[in-house]
């Protein structure tokens, strides 16, 4: 077998512009292509393991809908009899003449005599889990790209997610409960970036849109095993069902830990030569040969520390450009995405069945992405998808019958679910390896700060349905007009160095006509 082109994770810029009309400098992707060549099985095998963390991310994400529900309840025929009816509210009857159809145990609401508190306070404990995803988004964000690496980080978030998962079984009032959310989103935050950046990283371009896909498979996955965790231990305990997430979540990162290798592009670019070569031996030595030893390496130069990616991404006016476009597009989007299945208690259908048929939109969407993402521009298709998830958000406003309410519910959110996979496929795209953990950490935590305000919508949506649904459909339209602005990617290699992608930009400039 030949010696591939040697790996070059960096090269100055002017070294790139004096090679104007030349061929392209070689990069890290080339020298991986060449190297890896097809995926060997344990390489494939890892990045699918990695992938199972969107399963536990799904389930932390979307609890709060089961356990914080407000049960139905019953006259129970002592006392006034007049003053009961299933037109009356739990706030105005007198104690006594009404119960909880399930024990009070059930939900956070009737544990702590909830009913009569106001939106706000209902909705903290899942606005407080959304806002630590934002903050920890924030201050964890530049971590996977400067000093912890793919899988560091990846443990690190899934162990403390777990964790506090597992603890919030003690919560002895809403504060504490509060506290708890907080801490689990905050810890949360990176899961789904690192995890996907990690897979994405370890395998060939062939397999890189199929692995991203089986991601979002494992989101649908988690979600999907909620409702069906929920029914079967309906009547137990809101807090059995934190620990029947939690304990799968806690071995899989302790797994994690021992079982699955960093991400070679990471350690060639950080300059970690050796460590690239051993772990590219251990997921493919069929293809990994001798030939490393003509193996080129240049360390890139940049002092690195934890604000450096962002730094990176603040001075390069063509990084900050799409970085602003991407979040602004995930902004909207997440306020669809999140509050849809938030907002299905308000169309007065059975709970379980509703979140159960928002689950299932999300197969199909994958599978609707697989295919599209290779046909089609990444840029279109992502202002389709989002324009159209808002029109149909619209139109749960306009009809009045509840079947066609819920379709046009579920067919916005299986477009905002298409929306959410193609904006992350683009984003792997357009941010290369240096910063790329902190460029998609940063467009999810606009996705997260959108599904912050959700839950607030939706409690407004109880009285007036175009202040949840309309306003969606709104948001969303207009945000995702952002996507037009961003260059297409569809079809090249991803880069690893910005000096290489502004090479290729300015490559793509030259050739417009």
């Amino acid at each position: 077998m030949a010696d591939p082109a040697p790996l070059l994770p960096h090269y100055n810029s002017s070294d790139a512009l004096n090679q104007a009309g030349k061929k392209r400098p070689p990069s890290v992707d080339d020298g991986l292509e060449s190297y890896i060549g097809g995926n060997g099985f344990c390489q494939f095998l890892q990045a699918t393991f990695v992938t199972f963390a969107w399963v536990f991310d799904a389930q932390q994400t979307f609890i709060n809908v089961f356990t914080d529900a407000e049960p139905s309840w019953h006259c129970t025929g002592a006392g006034n009899d007049t003053l009961c009816s299933s037109e009356s509210t739990t706030c105005g009857l007198p104690p006594g003449s009404w119960a909880w159809d399930l024990p009070a145990h059930a939900s956070v609401v009737s544990e702590w005599g909830l009913q009569c508190a106001g939106s706000a306070i209902v909705g903290l404990p899942a606005s407080a889990y959304f806002a630590g995803c934002l903050v920890g988004g924030l201050l964890l964000a530049t971590l996977a790209d400067s000093i912890l690496g793919r899988k560091k980080m990846l443990f690190l978030s899934c162990f403390t997610m777990s964790l506090s998962a597992g603890l919030t079984v003690v919560s002895p009032n809403l504060w504490a409960y509060t506290a708890f959310r907080f801490l689990s989103g905050f810890a949360r935050a990176t899961i789904g970036t690192s995890a996907l950046v990690l897979s994405t990283e370890m395998v060939s371009k062939k397999w890189r849109e199929r692995i991203s896909i089986m991601s979002f498979f494992c989101f649908t996955l988690g979600f999907l095993s909620l409702p069906a965790i929920a029914y079967i231990n309906r009547g137990a305990s809101w807090r059995t069902l934190y620990l029947w997430t939690s304990i799968p979540s806690l071995i899989y990162s302790v797994l994690i830990y021992f079982l699955i290798n960093e991400s070679p592009r990471w350690l060639l670019v950080r300059g970690r030569r050796e460590e690239a070569i051993q772990t590219l031996k251990s997921m493919n030595d069929s293809v990994i040969n001798s030939s490393f030893s003509k193996l080129v390496v240049v360390e890139e130069a940049s002092d690195i520390n934890i604000f450096s990616a962002l730094r990176i991404l603040w001075k390069k006016r063509w990084a900050l450009r799409r970085l602003t476009a991407t979040m602004i597009a995930g902004f909207g989007l997440g306020m669809v995405y999140y509050g849809m299945p938030l907002n299905v208690g308000n169309l007065g259908s059975n709970l379980y069945l509703s979140v159960t048929f928002n689950a299932l939109a999300e197969i199909p969407s994958s599978l609707v992405t697989l295919y599209l993402v290779a046909k089609l521009n990444r840029r279109s298709l992502a202002l389709t998808c989002m324009t159209m998830s808002g029109v149909f958000s619209l139109l749960c406003v306009v009809v009045t019958a509840k079947q066609w309410q819920m379709a046009a519910e579920v067919i916005s959110f299986f477009f905002a679910c298409t929306s959410f996979n193609v904006i992350l496929i683009y984003s792997i795209e357009l941010f290369p390896t240096c910063v790329r953990n902190s460029a998609i950490s940063m467009v999810r935590q606009a996705i997260v700060l959108g599904g912050v305000f959700a839950p607030l919508l939706v409690a407004e949506g109880r009285k007036r349905s175009f202040l949840s649904f309309g306003v969606f459909g709104l948001v969303i339209s207009c945000c995702g007009l952002f996507t037009a602005s961003l260059p297409e990617t569809r079809g090249r290699s991803i880069c690893d160095t910005m000096e290489e992608e502004e090479y290729r930009e300015r490559e793509a400039s030259n050739a417009t006509p």
